[in-house]
């Protein structure tokens, strides 16, 4: 399956974002990718991070939404594409994943939140899932849960997962080299690709880049270069061989 990692500039708005996603998708199809994967927030754009972003409309997210998935459609490819979103549950960060006939198979909540998001208001999710375009399953993790929180790429990866996306937002960090090796661990601790996207942004310690099954680093955005990274993944390569060695039994009366 060939993939797509936009590594896109951060957007003005919510009508921006989706214009941003489009030229990506436009650029995708160009390089036949099956599928492509944007940055944490696309649509209107990650909060606290030092850009202004909009005040939250479901009407115009909703719409941007619905544009991105006819264009999917149009477009017969299938897109990751996060945003905030308010459902039942309350005002997330979210991940739609969208199949190449437009339609939205479902969205992940980001689980486990930033403590620096908390005065947002975003409520964390209570479950995850796991995705499948092409005959290939897949996890997301979204930016902080998979820095900080190993255990969400094993949920995805123990249950069959071949790759897990990590829409991201990292900028001026002190520790880049952290931020870096942990997109190795998170391959190599299950054997599985590890797909991470970022911004191109000014002053950019970690870029976007995806980490083979056994560690290594297959290809990397530049700092602050707006750029579509693109791979053939062979999902027969994610052994899965740590994953499916664990046992969660163990860790009943741990928690």
């Amino acid at each position: 399956m060939r993939i797509g990692l936009a590594q896109t500039r951060f957007p003005q708005s919510s009508s921006n974002g989706v214009e941003i996603v489009k030229d990506m998708i436009k650029k995708a199809q160009l390089h036949e990718c099956d599928m492509i994967c944007f940055p944490e927030s696309i649509i209107p754009g990650m909060r606290g991070v030092g850009f202004e972003v909009e005040e939250y409309d479901h009407k115009v997210v909703k719409a941007a939404l619905e544009e991105v998935c006819d264009f999917a459609k149009q477009s017969t490819m299938a897109v990751i594409l996060p945003m905030e979103w308010k459902d039942e549950l309350g005002y997330h960060l979210v991940a739609f994943v969208i199949n190449k006939n437009g339609e939205v198979l479902d969205y992940q909540i980001k689980n486990q939140i930033d403590p620096t998001e908390d005065d947002f208001g975003f409520v964390p999710g209570d479950r995850r899932h796991l995705f499948e375009i092409n005959n290939v399953k897949f996890g997301i993790v979204i930016c902080h849960e998979g820095w900080r929180y190993p255990e969400t790429v094993r949920w995805a990866a123990v249950r069959g997962a071949s790759i897990v996306f990590h829409p991201q937002v990292t900028i001026n960090v002190d520790n880049p080299e952290f931020y870096d090796n942990a997109m190795i661990c998170r391959s190599m601790e299950n054997n599985i690709y590890f797909a991470s996207v970022n911004y191109a942004l000014e002053n950019q310690e970690s870029t976007s880049a995806l980490i083979s099954p056994t560690g290594e680093r297959l290809i990397e955005g530049r700092k602050n270069n707006e750029e579509l990274l693109v791979y053939d993944i062979d999902p027969d390569q994610a052994t899965r061989l740590l994953a499916k060695r664990f046992k969660p039994e163990l860790l009943k009366d741990s928690f």
